[in-house]
Parts: structure tokens; sequence; C-alpha cells
């Protein structure tokens, strides 16, 4: 069995923009991936709305990704493949984060994967680090605005620049998820069913 680890924030959760709770597991890409690779895969759900990479958050401290993937990766291992797909929530207002420190972070979180699980399970799985979809025009109508600011959207579509040089540093796999999915309108952060469906096509097509 193959184990695929899908670390990220409420994209990978499976946040419905339309009324703000859980696409069911046959909607939300993680489990449209699992169908689409079959029963030689186990898919590891691991997404949280409001994860960071790095970041401390000031009233949701527990969101930083770096304090949980340790744990999360000695509970599912051995793990073969890690897709993460975190930096979206790194953009709200209050960390005041350049493209060039979200991508740090991440790079922070590759480099811990790949020295943790080089000692607790004795070899490295295959990254595929994935700079997150663009933060939408429309932000500003959001209800999430406030925590997001206008300046959010190009700092988003600058990630991808910086996430490809983390991923070939590292020997991961490099995707944009923005060429594939863009975010709803209902809230210009989360991912329609569509997309949901998309990325899990993209994904499986990358493993495979």
């Amino acid at each position: 069995m193959t184990t695929v680890l899908c670390f990220g924030d409420s994209n990978t959760y499976g946040y419905n923009p339309s009324n703000g709770f859980r696409y069911p597991e046959n909607v939300r890409w993680t489990g449209r991936l699992k169908k689409l690779l079959g029963p030689d895969y186990v898919v590891v759900e691991e997404g949280c709305n409001g994860r960071t990479t790095v970041f401390d958050d000031p009233f949701e401290g527990w969101k930083n990704g770096r304090g949980y993937l340790k744990p999360c990766l000695n509970s599912h291992k051995p793990v073969d493949i890690v897709i993460m797909m975190l930096g979206s929530n790194d953009m709200k207002e209050t960390f005041h984060a350049s493209p060039e420190d979200i991508a740090r972070g991440a790079e922070t979180l590759v480099r811990d994967i790949i020295d943790f699980t080089g000692e607790k399970q004795g070899f490295i799985p295959k990254i595929i680090l994935v700079s997150p979809p663009h933060i939408g025009e429309g932000i500003s109508s959001s209800p999430f605005y406030g925590n997001f600011l206008e300046n959010a959207i190009d700092r988003s579509m600058q990630l991808a620049g910086y996430y490809r040089k983390v991923a070939e540093r590292n020997d991961c796999v490099f995707v944009d998820a923005a060429e594939y999915v863009e975010p709803s309108p209902l809230d210009s952060l989360h991912l329609s069913a569509e997309s949901h469906a998309k990325l899990a096509e993209a994904f499986s097509e990358i493993i495979k």
C-alpha cells in the first residue's frame, strides 16, 4: 500500500464557501483522489481551517502547521508521498508576510519532512509542494475581508515563483494550484466543488 499524506489548510479540509460547513468526502479533492488512485493507495486527509506554514495566529496559535507536522508524520508512518498545500493563511494581514517569507515558511516544513522521515521511517517520501490558489479579486466583499486585504491578491500571485525555487532546491515535485483552479466568487478564498474535482484529477495524474 502507498500512503499519501495530504497536509494543508481549509482547502484540504474541504471548507464549503456556500455554507461554512465541510464538503462530503466524495466532493472534496482528498476524497476524490482516494477514489481515483484506487485500492492500492491510502489517502490521509490532514487539512485544518486556518493552518499556516510557521506563523502563530495570535488567537489560535495551535494552527501553526509546524507544530503538528512531525506528530502527524509519525502517526501515519510509513508515509510514501506528502502533498503539502499551505500559504494562503500566511497572507492574513496580521502576519505582514511577504511572498518570500511565506515560501521560507514552506521550505522550513519541507526540510522538517525530509529530516524527520529520514530519521523516523528510514526513507524520505516524495514531496509534492503545492503553491495554493490565488486570493480572488473580490476579497473586499468576502466574509473574510479584514483578515485578508486587497494586498493579499498580488502576494498570492507571486507565491508560485518562490515555491518553485523551494521545490527545485529540495527535490520536490512542484504544482501551481492556480493553473488548475481559482477560488469561489462567494468568498474569494475557498474552492467550489468543481475546483475540488479538477485538483483531484491533477494530483492523481501526477502521482500515477
